[in-house]
């Protein structure tokens, strides 16, 4: 079915990217594409990729699927290209918004598997049995929507090996993210920046540093037991105060987030009333900034430190929509000067960073996106991204689909289904879409292993953790050398 032909314009959108996708799947493409739709045409949720093979949109056996994920090719940077290039979500001030989260494939049983790492998995009964398990931790970016949501736009997926620094890959992909937002036309100059939302697993300020030069603000949450500075004071205000002269300081005083006698009179302060949170207070100091010392992610910065200027935020509310004490919230972002509407459309952006949690559910529990017991990492990064290929098309057809409830289920709204109920429907979209997947030719399965045999050649076993050590200090660099 040529573009022309297929009628309406979601179903125009998403024939021109099953289109786009297929060619990104260099080698193997047919079993790939294939794979694809029997993921999202499968009743109920994904158990094993084996299983996909006796759905009926599947065209070819098991032994071509294994291979497939084992032996074919994606080409992630074109693919990349095409998911930056369509129609993007967007904040309620028009403003694109990014979000970025670290998603763990736990394989603690998987010893022959390489590059796994002791993920930090919460537990059940509190943050006191929190535990490291062995797996895989992928770095996930997506774009955010306005509103209460589970959907969102999966941009980029990259997995951290053993000797990565997790803030500079994550800077690397944010930038390559940028730049394709850009060369694919969803921002151009004159538009507000891209706003980039972190939660407390990362360094803020770091973070803003390392994305010097990108149209982009920066918002992450911080610890509360942190330590930041006011600004330094100008040569004026410290010479009056220091009539004997001397260098004037760098930083200014103290901003305990611990202790409120140093937090000092707000630059902005708002008081809004929500329907889940009860009343919600905001305050903002502007210029506040860390006191970087050359230790850990900065031993190795050359020249003068730099001097990280933005806006803290804290945020308070009434309640919790689980009957939780509510926490103080600490934000900083890395822009200034920025008014009391501003600081409000700033942590209110902030709370949509957990509908992402939402789509990790999804892709876990009903994708299957971590039930695949793949070997390598190579076939896992292949699994990932056709999980990812097949939640943009359900985001695509989300306003063409029907609402195939259960006789339990409520109805939803006009325009609200979720992601698992398009899922639902998507056999009956399916057959107004281009499938540009070739059909099977007809083959002999190969002899195999002959029968009595053994494996003489035993697979490797890898150690799990990191593979670099950095050192803490400048002394401790010394001493253990280069």
């Amino acid at each position: 079915m040529l573009h022309q032909d297929v009628e309406g314009e979601p179903f125009l959108v998403a024939s021109r990217y099953r289109d786009d996708l297929f060619a990104c799947l260099t080698a193997r493409g047919d079993e790939l594409f294939d794979l694809t739709d029997a993921l999202l045409c499968a009743d109920g949720p994904v158990r094993t990729p084996v299983d996909l093979t006796l759905v009926a949109e599947h065209r070819r056996g098991h032994g071509a699927m294994y291979d497939a994920l084992n032996n074919g090719t994606i080409d992630v940077p074109r693919l990349r290209q095409v998911l930056a290039g369509l129609p993007m979500p967007q904040a309620a001030d028009g403003r694109l918004v990014l979000a970025v989260d670290v998603s763990n494939w736990l394989r603690p049983d998987a010893p022959t598997s390489a590059d796994r790492l002791f993920c930090h998995v919460y537990g059940r009964s509190g943050r006191s049995s929190d535990q490291f398990i062995p797996g895989w931790p992928y770095s996930f970016v997506a774009a955010l929507e306005s509103g209460r949501t589970s959907w969102c736009q999966f941009l980029d997926a990259v997995r951290l090996g053993p000797a990565d620094d997790v803030a500079e890959v994550t800077a690397a992909q944010l930038r390559r993210v940028v730049t394709d937002l850009i060369e694919m036309g969803r921002w151009h100059v004159g538009d507000r920046d891209i706003l980039i939302v972190f939660d407390a697993g990362y360094d803020a300020p770091r973070m803003a540093h390392l994305l010097g030069g990108l149209p982009v603000e920066v918002l992450g949450r911080m610890r509360t037991d942190r330590v930041m500075r006011r600004p330094a004071p100008s040569r004026e205000e410290y010479y009056l105060a220091h009539p004997r002269g001397g260098h004037p300081p760098k930083h200014g005083g103290e901003f305990r987030f611990a202790k409120p006698e140093t937090w000092g009179e707000p630059d902005a302060t708002t008081v809004q009333v929500t329907d889940r949170y009860g009343t919600a207070r905001a305050m903002a100091w502007d210029h506040i900034h860390p006191r970087l010392t050359t230790r850990s992610a900065w031993i190795d910065h050359t020249g003068e430190l730099p001097v990280i200027e933005g806006t803290l935020i804290h945020l308070q509310v009434d309640r919790l929509p689980g009957g939780q004490d509510p926490l103080p919230l600490w934000l900083w972002s890395s822009a200034t000067a920025v008014s009391g509407e501003d600081v409000d459309v700033r942590w209110q952006t902030f709370l949509r960073r957990f509908d992402l949690e939402h789509t990790f559910r999804l892709m876990k529990q009903t994708l299957g996106w971590t039930r695949p017991k793949l070997r390598t990492p190579e076939a896992g990064e292949r699994w990932t991204w056709i999980v990812i290929a097949a939640h943009t098309q359900l985001r695509l057809l989300r306003q063409a689909a029907t609402d195939l409830r259960r006789p339990w289920e409520k109805p939803a709204e006009p325009g609200r289904l979720t992601p698992a109920r398009v899922r639902r429907g998507f056999r009956n979209l399916r057959p107004h879409l281009l499938c540009p997947a070739r059909a099977p030719k007809p083959s002999t399965p190969g002899p195999g292993r002959p029968a009595g045999s053994k494996n003489r050649r035993p697979t490797a076993h890898y150690d799990v953790g990191k593979t670099v050590k950095r050192s803490a200090s400048i002394t401790e660099r010394n001493r253990l050398g280069p």
